[in-house]
Order: C-alpha cells, then structure tokens, then sequence
C-alpha cells in the first residue's frame, strides 16, 4: 500500500542541503557572505532589496536585516553568528520575526566553502530549530528562495573582475 507524501509540519521536517558550484574563487564567494555591502546586493529571493541593518561575521556577531519583497512587504530577520572561519565556513542562527519582533522560525545555516581549481563549491545546510504554525507557509518557499538567492550569489560574483 502506496503511503501519501508527507506533510511537513514539524522544525525537524524543514531541513535542506543545498550544493552549487561557483565560477569564482573561493575567497571572493566567501567576500560576498561577509561583507554587508556585497551581501545586500545578492540576500534574498529574485525581485527582493534587502536592507542590512547589522551583519558582524564574527562569532557572537548580530544579524538584522530587512528583506523588502517587491509587492512593498517587509521581512525582517535577526540573528547571531556562530562560527566565521574565513575562506572556509560560516554558521548563524537566523530567525524570521512578526511584527512584534518575535521569531516565527529559526534556523541553523551552515555554508561552506570548498576551492575546486580555482572555482568554488558552496555547501549551504538550513535545519529548522523552531518554528511556529504559521511558519509553514513561509519554509513550503525554503528552498525556491535559497535558490533564487544563490542565482543571484552567482551573479555577483561572476561579474567581478
């Protein structure tokens, strides 16, 4: 008996690795991680600006920042950085807040940077710590929205010289 696909509806449920290989050497994709200036060019889902209020990629270094959507809705997100090791690793807590500034879910993102000849390979992981009912509707876009961020990654720093 063919069992029907499961619903997510659980934090562990919203778990996604993602793997991408970037024309562009390693140091420069990791740049774009840790510089907020390069970050805002490139954080968020196609059609998103996002508005870096703070971004200290260090350990214990706070995350806000605001993806502006471009129907005009705001999106904010704050967070904590875990561990910066620079060209290789960078893992943060992220949380998608309401508007009361609580956090609707929050994820563990562990990105990794690999030198593959002088191009990079970009391991990114989300695991979903916490969520409450209604973050389904925004982690169901999860992996279209880590997607289109990294299309836009790859843009970036492909057009550097």
């Amino acid at each position: 008996m063919n069992k029907p696909p499961k619903t997510p509806s659980a934090a562990a449920d919203y778990e996604m690795t993602t793997v991408r290989t970037f024309a562009a050497p390693r140091e420069l994709v990791f740049k774009a991680w840790a510089d907020p200036a390069l970050l805002a060019k490139w954080w968020g889902p196609g059609g998103f600006s996002t508005t870096m209020k703070k971004w200290d990629p260090r350990a214990g270094g706070e995350i806000l920042l605001y993806m502006n959507a471009p129907n005009g809705a705001v999106y904010p997100m704050s967070g904590k950085f875990v561990e910066v090791k620079e060209p290789e690793t960078v893992v943060f807590e992220s949380a998608a807040l309401d508007p009361e500034g609580k956090p609707i879910f929050e994820v563990l993102n562990s990105i990794t940077f690999a030198d593959v000849g002088g191009k990079t390979k970009l391991t990114l992981h989300a695991k979903v710590l916490r969520m409450r009912p209604e973050a389904r509707q925004y982690l169901n876009g999860q992996k279209v929205g880590w997607s289109q961020s990294l299309d836009r990654l790859e843009a970036l720093v492909t057009a550097i010289p």
